[in-house]
């Protein structure tokens, strides 16, 4: 013989949620999105579950409009960490021939990264590359290889000159045997370095170079 008990249980919570319904009439209409939870009636029965149709109807309308547009966003993301991934191709090519890998840094990759300026930072003094005070780069960094910011505040001392230009950035680490380093990269263009994407290929580009800097140490 089987248990009542479920059954009753099942019961009584069914009048508690009619209790609550018929106390608060207006509950569901202020609570929309759990409309999409719902099964609609099989046959509209006046106009009180035609309005409650109508409601379901928008609501599952205005989920689906929801979800369609966050797709759009990964599909965008997709594309921007392509794009960059495809740029850093063409950097890497040019730090293999260059003598020079501080200017070609600063002078060839902004161009080819498609961002308004590009800087090599090591904590000494070295031709073509700006200074920083020792321990930046493990301030900045700590244990990450790239990291991406909105209005960094010390703009000045990565970007110097460019430093007007750098609404947002993205610091790379730079390893090689010599000081710590980085790569700081500025845009006027949030999309241009966009934080969902690219963090593999601009960590690489730090990696190749600190390997351009080692050839021509």
């Amino acid at each position: 013989m089987s248990d009542p008990a479920p059954l009753l249980v099942a019961e009584a919570e069914e009048d508690q949620v009619r209790s609550f319904l018929r106390a608060r009439p207006g509950w569901l209409a202020e609570h929309p999105e759990l409309y999409h939870l719902l099964a609609p009636p099989a046959r509209v029965h006046g106009e009180r579950l035609a309005d409650h149709m109508a409601a379901m109807i928008a609501a599952g309308r205005a989920r689906a409009a929801a979800l369609a547009e966050r797709a759009d966003l990964v599909l965008a993301a997709g594309r921007a960490g392509a794009a960059l991934a495809a740029r850093v191709q063409p950097a890497v090519l040019a730090l293999i021939g260059s003598a020079d890998p501080a200017d070609c840094v600063a002078h060839v990759l902004p161009g080819v990264l498609a961002v308004d300026a590009a800087a090599l930072c090591i904590e000494d003094h070295h031709p073509g590359a700006h200074p920083l005070p020792a321990g930046t780069v493990a301030r900045l960094l700590g244990g990450r290889d790239v990291l991406f910011r909105d209005d960094p505040p010390d703009a000045a001392l990565l970007h110097a000159e460019a430093a007007r230009l750098a609404l947002v950035d993205a610091l790379v680490r730079v390893p090689w045997n010599g000081p710590p380093s980085l790569l700081a990269l500025a845009s006027r263009d949030a999309g241009a370095l966009d934080p969902r994407q690219g963090t593999g290929a601009l960590a690489f580009l730090g990696r190749a170079i600190g390997a351009a800097l080692d050839r021509c140490a």
